[in-house]
């Protein structure tokens, strides 16, 4: 998959040679407190926003991982593991942001989605649906968040109080 494939979209998953096998018998699940989507704001410029489960309990998106070795290295060189997370059209609330989102798997769905021995390629697309829009809530947050040095819990915090979108 390589490090530039970091998103799957869910509608074309098992089609794509570099996610189809690993639809079958890859699957992982992605745990986080939440996750950023960017909004293009009149001016052009883009709004961070913080994206979490209303309940405050972590996300776990649906996620697919591979095995390689980089070809430009020698052939017995370290394996390197990577991963994709899954991404199907956002819920109607997240579309005021960004047009995709995660996919968040629910706990009921993680033991198939996690059985290397579960192929049914259709009812696994089947669990790669948005999340319902009541599940989740959304602040902006500082642009800080938009460098990959910047580290902090402070990065999740609301520029603004009583800004959240929905």
């Amino acid at each position: 998959m390589g490090a530039r494939l970091i998103n799957a979209r869910a509608e074309s998953v098992a089609e794509k040679p570099a996610f189809r096998k690993a639809l079958v018998s890859r699957r992982c699940l992605v745990p986080a407190d939440g996750y950023y989507e960017w909004m293009r704001q009149a001016d052009g410029r883009k709004q961070p926003f913080f994206i979490r489960r209303r309940d405050d309990v972590p996300v776990v998106f649906a996620g697919l991982y591979e095995i390689w070795r980089d070809p430009s290295g020698p052939a017995d060189g370290d394996q390197v593991w990577s991963c994709a997370v899954v991404t199907t059209e956002a819920s109607p609330a997240v579309a005021q942001i960004h047009d995709r989102m995660p996919v968040l798997l629910a706990p009921e769905a993680w033991d198939r989605w996690l059985d290397p021995t579960y192929g049914d390629v259709d009812a696994l697309r089947g669990l790669l649906v948005p999340a319902p829009a009541t599940s989740l809530e959304a602040w902006p947050v500082s642009r800080a968040v938009s460098s990959v040095g910047n580290q902090g819990p402070e990065l999740v915090l609301p520029v603004a109080a009583d800004d959240t979108l929905f």
